[in-house]
């Protein structure tokens, strides 16, 4: 019967956690053929339901549509204004945006402004993402004449990554970088083949791969290990296309969402006589909920200190969330190798808060220990004092901040502790 019962507690837990994990997000696809050839953002749900996630989805995909061209269409306009959007995709036109870059910027990047200015008119929290297309198989040959860079196919890359960085930097939104994916394939797994006949639209191998890319843009996970494999991408080469599509993001994040809203998290810690202190290293965010592994309650701090009570390995998440509720998770894995002792059978107090310009504190000893360190939260002994017997002032030399402390008992730790310098 208690096996039963530990095991029924198991999967409640394991439940629990992936409903957790699970989220559920809204996005609208703004494109053209590039999007509706074998229906993109119908792989993109798919491959996140595949891998625990839900997304509703929605597009508007006229072929060879521009932006100036969705500026003006009224089912683009009206899809946008029905509001509730996460995240508004925008893809131009497949050529345009490697024209030279003066005329792009007459053609292609008022429109993406407006289209991007309208998407937050009626959905303010919403992320835009330019959608970075490919350059085609061998180059543009129709626009090579006029424009001799697009003549190949690195030329037209080129072009692409270029412009659409641009019109990410230009409105303040993401990049999903498919284009970039994309490259990699050909340069890695050249028989993977992911253009059309007509050396423009993708194959459904080429879709794949831009779904992948899609969703680690979406929740900066892998989509690597996901089961979902689409009719007409071959099993040996699906692994290949998830783990490029994901990389390209993951590896570089900050490549494709600088300009944006959407909140990364990162954080780096360090370890004092086991008591762990964590720098928040996080952009675009304002609202950070720590779980530090141990079941102890979620803390809300900038960059907290924390003290496990046990020897073990541990799991510290960090959620950084923007000011829309967006956010993100980064977990890293720590181990603690001991715990100092309690402390009832000496009689220490705690140091006081102690004040800039008078830095002092006081520590009284009945002679069970034998030592102070201090130490900043970069792990530097700022001070390392023998303690007699009795009241202890100890002063040391500090800039306003916070200070961790342990104290000894011989060579061990019997009490650690932190206390503010203002």
């Amino acid at each position: 019967m208690f096996k039963i019962k530990l095991l029924l507690t198991f999967l409640l837990v394991a439940f629990a956690s992936l409903i957790l994990r699970a989220e559920k997000r809204k996005i609208l696809f703004i494109g053209n053929s590039y999007t509706a050839v074998n229906d993109l953002p119908t792989t993109v749900k798919n491959l996140a339901l595949s891998l625990g996630d839900t997304l509703d989805i929605d597009s508007n995909t006229p072929g060879g549509m521009t932006f100036n061209g969705q500026t003006t269409d009224p089912t683009t306009l009206a899809k946008i204004q029905l509001g509730g959007w996460d995240y508004v995709v925008l893809q131009a036109q497949s050529q345009e945006p490697s024209f030279d870059p003066s005329q792009v910027a007459v053609d292609t990047y008022p429109y993406a402004k407006k289209l991007d200015s309208l998407v937050h008119v009626s959905n303010p929290c919403a992320e835009t993402i330019f959608y970075m297309t490919w350059g085609r198989k061998n180059g543009d040959a129709s626009n090579c004449a006029a424009y001799p860079p697009i003549c190949t196919y690195d030329g037209m890359q080129q072009r692409l990554r270029e412009s659409y960085l641009e019109m990410a930097m230009n409105n303040n939104a993401t990049c999903a970088p498919a284009g970039v994916a994309w490259k990699k394939v050909r340069a890695t797994y050249p028989l993977i083949e992911l253009y059309n006949a007509d050396e423009s639209h993708p194959t459904m191998s080429g879709t794949y791969l831009v779904a992948c890319t899609f969703y680690s843009t979406i929740y900066h996970k892998s989509t690597v290990g996901s089961a979902y494999i689409p009719s007409g991408v071959l099993a040996a080469d699906a692994t290949n296309l998830q783990t490029i599509g994901s990389n390209t993001v993951l590896d570089s994040v900050e490549n494709w969402q600088q300009y944006g809203s959407l909140p990364r998290a990162k954080y780096s810690s360090g370890n004092i006589q086991n008591q762990f202190s964590f720098t928040n290293q996080s952009l675009r965010s304002t609202q950070y909920e720590w779980n530090f592994g141990d079941g102890s309650a979620i803390n809300t701090s900038t960059s907290p200190i924390h003290s496990y009570t046990a020897i073990g390995n541990y799991t510290v998440t960090l959620k950084a969330k923007n000011t829309c509720g967006k956010y993100d998770l980064f977990s890293k894995s720590l181990t603690v190798t001991s715990v100092p002792n309690g402390t009832s059978d000496f009689n220490v107090s705690d140091p006081n808060d102690v004040v800039y310009g008078g830095q002092w504190l006081t520590i009284s000893n009945n002679g069970n220990v034998n030592r102070l360190r201090i130490f900043n939260l970069y792990g530097q002994v700022i001070k390392d004092t023998t303690l007699i017997n009795g009241l202890n002032k100890i002063s040391f030399t500090a800039v306003n901040g916070m200070y961790l402390y342990s104290l000894l008992s011989g060579n061990r730790a019997v009490k650690v502790g932190k206390f503010a310098v203002h």
